[in-house]
């Protein structure tokens, strides 16, 4: 029997043999795993230790070798800014040299365009003053004509003025007039009439029956006068009526107005005029001539006394109309050269524009060809720069080039230079 005292108590138990056995294997188990576990955190702790350690040699080659690759690349950084420096020190210069060629060509287009706005500013002014006198010359022309219209004018005035004091003076002669036409018709009257002063007042004037009867119908008489140069200078349409004073159907004078203006338009006559003894009771017609081209173009109503009078009228009017129509003309021709002469200048304007915009042009096109210069010498110089890099890397590559490289994994050449060394030795 085996005596066994409690370490908690103190009391003291016996146990046998087999008991004894069974708590010492018990308590040798627990120790076991005791150690066991302690063994094991142990070995768990020093594992854990050795791999940091392991760990902390590698991040201290790590950080050597970094160390290592950031003074080669601070060396390296050094050595390209040295290059850098020295390419901005060349590029510095080639920009300077870039530069003054730039600004000698800024110069010379400044100096252009000053040339060119001058151009601009006395062909202004030429054309300014060319402008100013040839509107002082078209006021003074402007103010000649206004004087000749306004003598031409009191002229036809004063003619008119004398022919109304002879229509009056013939208003006068209307009851001897009538009396004298006892007796003898109407048309014998005026052409007798019109003979009397033919060759006095009307030598080159044609006054004769209208004999032809084409059209279906013709006028009495057609009264015709032109100038030396054979240009007409009146034409008149004569209607004769007359009728007793036993007839029993009465005329009127507008009866006739249609027929005469048929008979002026197919004769190509300009005025048309019915002399008449109809509607004697008329004062419309008794008072004087009668313009009736409200109706009918050209047209006036006579009676007898006034046949002269208004040959002599419509004469001299024609006679100032041509006047008139000539110093129109010469004052369109001198407007038509004018306008021609501001045309010369308007053209001239245009073709002084378009050469300044394709001088423009080409300034622009020498200013952009100068760009395209200077960017392709950028370039150029970008290249040399890049290749003098390939260059300076080259070179490195050839100093750091040594016989212990070339060797070095190949022993046929370490053993055929060491051989060189030792004969030399």
């Amino acid at each position: 029997m085996a005596e066994l005292k409690c370490p908690s108590c103190g009391k003291t138990f016996k146990v046998d043999d087999s008991d004894y056995a069974e708590i010492l294997n018990q308590v040798r188990s627990h120790e076991f795993e005791e150690q066991l576990e302690k063994r094991l955190k142990e070995a768990s702790v020093l594992a854990e230790a050795e791999q940091k350690q392991r760990e902390l040699e590698i991040k201290t080659d790590n950080a050597r070798r970094e160390l290592a690759l950031k003074r080669k690349m601070e060396q390296e950084m050094a050595s390209l800014q040295r290059d850098l420096d020295k390419a901005d020190s060349v590029k510095a210069l080639a920009l300077a040299e870039k530069q003054a060629e730039i600004d000698k060509i800024s110069a010379k287009l400044r100096q252009a365009e000053s040339d060119k706005e001058l151009a601009v500013t006395k062909a202004r002014s030429a054309l300014e003053l060319e402008l100013s006198d040839l509107r002082n010359n078209l006021k003074n022309k402007d103010s000649e004509a206004e004087l000749r219209e306004t003598a031409l004018r009191t002229q036809y005035e004063g003619a008119i003025k004398l022919k109304d004091e002879e229509i009056e003076r013939l208003k006068d002669l209307k009851s001897k007039l009538s009396t004298k036409m006892i007796g003898e018709t109407l048309e014998q009257h005026c052409q007798n009439t019109f003979n009397q002063i033919r060759m006095t007042a009307f030598p080159n004037a044609y006054f004769e029956k209208d004999n032809d009867a084409r059209t279906g119908s013709k006028g009495d008489y057609i009264f015709r006068e032109c100038d030396a140069d054979g240009n007409e200078i009146v034409s008149i349409m004569f209607e004769m009526k007359n009728e007793n004073e036993t007839t029993a159907t009465k005329h009127k004078n507008e009866d006739f107005f249609k027929e005469l203006d048929k008979d002026r338009k197919e004769k190509k006559c300009e005025y048309a005029v019915l002399v008449t003894l109809l509607e004697a009771d008329s004062e419309l017609y008794n008072a004087g001539i009668v313009d009736v081209s409200y109706k009918y173009d050209k047209m006036y109503v006579i009676r007898p006394q006034f046949f002269i009078p208004m040959i002599t009228l419509l004469r001299n009017a024609a006679l100032n109309s041509m006047r008139y129509k000539a110093e129109l003309a010469q004052v369109r021709n001198q407007n038509i050269d004018i306008t021609h002469f501001e045309e010369n200048i308007e053209a001239f304007k245009a073709g002084f524009a378009r050469n300044y915009e394709l001088a423009s042009k080409r300034f622009s096109s020498a200013i952009d060809e100068i760009d395209k210069t200077i960017s392709h010498l950028q370039k150029v110089k970008e290249d040399l720069l890049r290749s003098e890099d390939n260059l300076r890397l080259a070179n490195k590559k050839a100093e750091d080039l040594t016989i212990k490289r070339l060797t070095r994994g190949n022993p046929t050449m370490a053993e055929k230079f060491a051989n060189l060394k030792t004969q030399e030795s």
